[in-house]
């Protein structure tokens, strides 16, 4: 893997996981704060997700992907 590649991925993991906490922490304040949060996109909350999926090595993806196929096969 080269140099690019890994930095890359540890950017992406980072903003994914500062996604995570930041998004999260607003909707969840919006919620206990009795606003609506209808004007959300959905793709907002899954965004963040998206980042650490594509920071993750090819193995973990690999992973992801299994226990999402079992989870839902179900």
């Amino acid at each position: 893997m080269s140099w690019l590649e890994k930095w890359t991925k540890r950017m992406m993991l980072s903003v994914g996981i500062l996604g995570v906490v930041i998004i999260y922490s607003g909707f969840i304040y919006l919620l206990l704060s009795g606003r609506s949060v209808a004007v959300l996109p959905w793709y907002l909350l899954l965004s963040p997700w998206v980042c650490i999926f594509f920071g993750l090595d090819h193995a973990r993806q690999f992973r992801v992907i299994t226990w999402f196929v079992r989870r839902f096969k179900h």
